[in-house]
């Protein structure tokens, strides 16, 4: 499944939604007009002495109909879509979920993060946010966020417990596929849409009983004709609200329904593991909860859930899932419709062993087919082969390969750095030891500064983390960093900025910043500024490449600086990066190196993010070609070409172990 694409038709359901949402509040309005007149026009006929066939188009009243149903449903909507601002931390708080701590002992807890961290590494995401729904007792799990770096994946107790470890790994690739295909966004719009139009119903029955309890100083025979019309409304305007809720449900089960078959078949290219994601649907189906939530929020989020979270609906038109069978055949062909009876609860099989720091050896090569060991990491001097087409055709669509080489990254970080990852104290020491300089004079500016202003806790834990941190694999380092994103998003703002603020003067002590540095910065900056300091991420704006024809230009040359030896070889790979534009490649020329700085760099950056994702696609693409214009890519080189990637939102997992050219 191609990323882009995906993202693209996330954006025009998107649209599609709002052409919806316009047209049922038209309707709405135009019903709530009509109740209104059929409500209280015998009334109006009779005190006002006019016929009782009255004209029914009364512009001045329409006015005030109409302004006033605007006002209630997209007020509804809006204040539902600001309750979820948040993103995914508040519909896992809306659902009773409680975030899973980093470091928690609990042993079901900690094969779960395992898993959603070797998932996230490589799919080349930054780690989300885990939650645990305690008191469901059903196998479930969702995604939820406006942005995958305010995402979130939650669990039901139920579905940590019973399920393997490969079925839970089946179960969190699922998920991970919705953070990646764009369909959380429009999960939040969906609720609330469905909210705004259902609040016109909770008006209508307000206004109805309201009408019923009330009592006036009339007598009892005119007190009933007088609240009569009010009733009238009150039921009519019930039955508006319910009947647009009804349809709008009916939207959003057939927008869910089709995602979710996609999802099932990304969990399986991903995994390369059929059984596991058909082996959690079976146990659905065989387990006497299911998959049902029992929370009172579970209805409006029920488009979230990895299963079906309700009862069965009715005629199974208003079910946002596929039924079980259904999905199990299309990834299992072999299966009778037999559900297995109820399951004990599963086994804690350990995570799959995978190559240590003793394997550090060989070269990284892209679009390598499933491996049944997880490769070797490879040297950083290693110079590796490299095919663009599969680059691009990676992102947002990993591979078995992918994920083994996640786990041999993960076994090769030592248990004391992996313990402090899942700290806040530590993982911010984590980030202090990577910056520390190999020169002793530098490193000595940089603990002075850190003893005076790094929080106490964290400067003994960054000296004593520094030997096993510096001894690490540098292909390790930014994977490691996505591990620590998770505890240090609960930092508050002002323990952020004194965060930030250090690292910023960490690498200003040798008055330069060389490219780790600046991919380390970026990382940091660019997924906890959005959770931490409420900055917003950039909109789509441009949906041509010609207006960011200069910012290519100049993020090409960057990328031929960084990676040439030297005239020629920058030309051939300007060249080549170019000649992936097509036609609006042509013209485009190579600055000189004094005009290639970061500073350029990030400008060009953020005006490329605001592009849309078919013209993201041909610059990544234009990306992999500058730096594999020779056939072979450093571990330097995939690092900036990874940060490249995430700049612009477009997640690209690892490059792979393989042969050298």
């Amino acid at each position: 499944m191609d990323f882009f694409e995906s993202q693209a038709r996330a954006k025009r359901k998107t649209t599609v939604l709002i052409a919806y949402y316009v047209l049922a509040v038209i309707f709405i309005v135009l019903a709530v007009y009509v109740a209104f007149v059929a409500a209280f026009a015998g009334t109006s006929a009779h005190t006002g002495g006019e016929t009782s066939d009255m004209a029914l188009w009364r512009p001045e009243l329409f006015f005030w109909v109409a302004a006033g149903t605007l006002l209630v449903v997209v007020a509804g909507t809006a204040y539902k879509i600001k309750q979820l601002s948040a993103g995914g931390e508040a519909v896992a708080a809306m659902l009773g979920g409680r975030p899973v701590r980093v470091n928690t002992d609990d042993p079901d807890e900690k094969r779960l993060l395992n898993v959603v961290e070797e998932v996230a590494i490589a799919s080349g995401t930054a780690v989300p946010r885990v939650f645990l729904l305690d008191e469901e007792k059903g196998i479930n799990a969702f995604a939820a966020g406006l942005t995958g770096d305010d995402a979130v994946v939650g669990v039901t107790r139920g579905c940590m417990t019973r399920l393997t470890r490969d079925e839970l790994q089946g179960v969190i690739a699922h998920e991970f596929s919705h953070i990646l295909n764009g369909d959380m966004r429009l999960n939040i719009r969906l609720m609330g849409v469905l909210n705004g139009i259902l609040v016109l119903g909770l008006l209508g029955l307000w206004v109805f009983r309201s009408s019923l309890y009330t009592s006036g100083g009339r007598s009892r025979s005119r007190g009933k004709d007088s609240k009569m019309p009010i009733v009238l409304f009150g039921l009519i305007l019930m039955a508006v609200g319910y009947i647009g809720v009804f349809f709008g449900k009916l939207i959003k089960s057939a927008v869910s329904r089709q995602r979710e078959y996609l999802a099932d078949a990304a969990a399986v290219q991903f995994t390369r593991n059929p059984a596991g994601i058909a082996g959690a649907l079976k146990k659905i189906g065989g387990w006497t909860a299911g998959s049902r939530i029992a929370n009172a929020h579970a209805e409006e989020a029920s488009h979230f859930f990895f299963c079906n979270g309700l009862s069965s609906s009715l005629l199974g038109l208003m079910a946002t899932h596929p039924p079980l069978s259904d999905r199990i055949r299309k990834i299992d062909a072999s299966f009778t419709g037999d559900f297995p009876r109820e399951t004990p609860f599963a086994p804690l099989d350990a995570a799959p062993m995978a190559a240590g720091a003793a394997g550090l050896a060989g070269s990284v090569a892209v679009g390598h087919a499933a491996s049944p060991a997880p490769p070797a990491l490879p040297q950083s001097s290693a110079r590796v082969s490299v095919d663009p087409q599969a680059v691009v055709a990676s992102i947002g669509a990993p591979q078995k390969a992918h994920m083994d080489y996640a786990a041999s990254l993960m076994s090769a970080v030592p248990s004391v750095v992996m313990a402090a990852a899942h700290e806040p104290s530590g993982s911010r020491a984590i980030v202090y030891a990577l910056l520390l300089d190999r020169d002793v004079r530098v490193r000595s500016v940089q603990t002075e500064h850190l003893a005076k202003h790094a929080d106490p806790e964290v400067y003994r834990e960054t000296l004593r983390l520094t030997d096993s941190v510096g001894a690490l694999p540098r292909e390790v380092r930014l994977p490691l960093v996505d591990i620590a994103l998770a505890s240090l998003t609960s930092l508050s703002p002002a323990q952020y900025r004194a965060f930030r603020d250090n690292i910023r003067r960490l690498t200003e002590a040798d008055e330069k910043i060389d490219l780790f540095e600046y991919a380390l910065q970026h990382v940091l900056v660019r997924h906890l500024d959005p959770v931490l300091l409420g900055v917003k991420p950039s909109r789509t704006q441009f949906y041509s490449l010609r207006p960011l024809l200069s910012d290519v230009e100049t993020l090409l040359s960057s990328l031929v600086h960084w990676g040439a030896d030297n005239l020629e070889e920058s030309g051939r790979a300007f060249t080549a990066a170019t000649a992936r534009l097509g036609r609006d490649g042509h013209g485009l020329t190579l600055h000189p190196p004094d005009q290639c700085g970061l500073d350029a760099l990030d400008a060009a950056l953020s005006k490329l993010a605001q592009a849309a994702p078919p013209i993201k696609k041909r610059i990544v693409g234009a990306c992999v070609a500058c730096v594999a214009a020779d056939g072979r890519v450093t571990v330097d080189e995939a690092e900036l070409l990874r940060i490249v990637a995430d700049a612009l939102g477009c997640p690209m997992p690892p490059l792979l172990p393989g042969a050298v050219s």
